[in-house]
């Protein structure tokens, strides 16, 4: 296993453990910084979608296209990208709606004092969160780990932008399973676990893709990437920055992290 592949492994593991970092915030404020967040999930979903469609899609096609002529290799990528996107709707919309990781959770939410009979339903919530967050981030492993091994300074963009909207995730687990418990390492466990799924989806790519990889699948797979990272930009992140009551700071954040990611790039050109 050469630099390279340790390199993007290790991106994905570090974006997929933020799921940690979201329950120690919860066992550390009682409050959450609404501002803070808002401008991060909104930064990261600036850097996905700008670099989705700006780096990430161009390159899929100039790929397919070096293979198989304009004609051919514009419509496969524009079917890649809306694939991507049909294949994480697709998960997202399988995942009942109490236990979907877009349903942003808050620090508050630790003060809420839940009746005996609660206990049950909120252990078994925070369970199923966990494995919905799991299923949801296994693409986001072989997206980010696809990224690194073609770009890695487009992986590293990757890698943190993902590991910022990974960080309520972390919470949405924490705290039901820490009001089920009682016990703060357990929902920590649990949180941490969840995002293990990166890692993993990192593995599958490179064991069972890489072996077959070639400009062809190479550049459907990046461009499925580029429709999986806008999808999750357009549909969680923006809408999780509106849920914490700070809009216009999350456009911001936003423009913001268009602005770091083209800079970014153009240093590396």
């Amino acid at each position: 296993m050469d630099g390279s592949v340790l390199f993007a492994l290790a991106l994905t593991l570090f974006a997929g453990l933020a799921t940690g970092i979201g329950s120690l915030l919860a066992f550390v404020t009682k409050r959450t910084n609404t501002k803070f967040l808002s401008l991060a999930l909104g930064f990261s979903a600036g850097v996905m979608i700008y670099v989705s469609m700006i780096e990430i899609f161009v390159k899929a096609k100039d790929a397919l296209v070096n293979e198989l002529g304009p004609s051919q290799g514009y419509w496969l990528t524009v079917i890649g990208f809306f694939g991507g996107i049909l294949l994480i709707a697709l998960i997202d919309k399988l995942l009942p709606k109490s236990t979907n990781p877009h349903e942003a959770k808050a620090v508050e939410d630790m003060d809420l004092q839940p009746s005996n009979e609660e206990y049950t339903k909120l252990m078994r919530m925070g369970l199923f969160t966990a494995l919905a967050i799991g299923i949801h981030n296994f693409p986001e492993g072989i997206a980010t780990f696809m990224s690194a091994m073609q770009d890695p300074h487009l992986g590293i963009a990757i890698a943190i932008a993902v590991a910022i909207h990974n960080i309520p995730e972390g919470i949405a687990v924490a705290v039901p399973i820490y009001y089920a418990t009682g016990n703060r390492k357990k929902a920590f466990k649990w949180s941490f676990l969840s995002g293990l799924s990166e890692p993993v989806g990192a593995l599958v790519a490179f064991l069972i893709l890489m072996p077959f990889l070639n400009d062809i699948m190479f550049g459907m797979i990046f461009a499925g990437v580029a429709g999986i990272m806008v999808f999750i930009s357009l549909d969680e992140l923006l809408p999780a920055a509106q849920r914490y009551d700070e809009a216009h700071l999350s456009i911001y954040g936003v423009f913001s992290g268009m602005a770091v990611m083209a800079l970014s790039l153009l240093l590396i050109a």
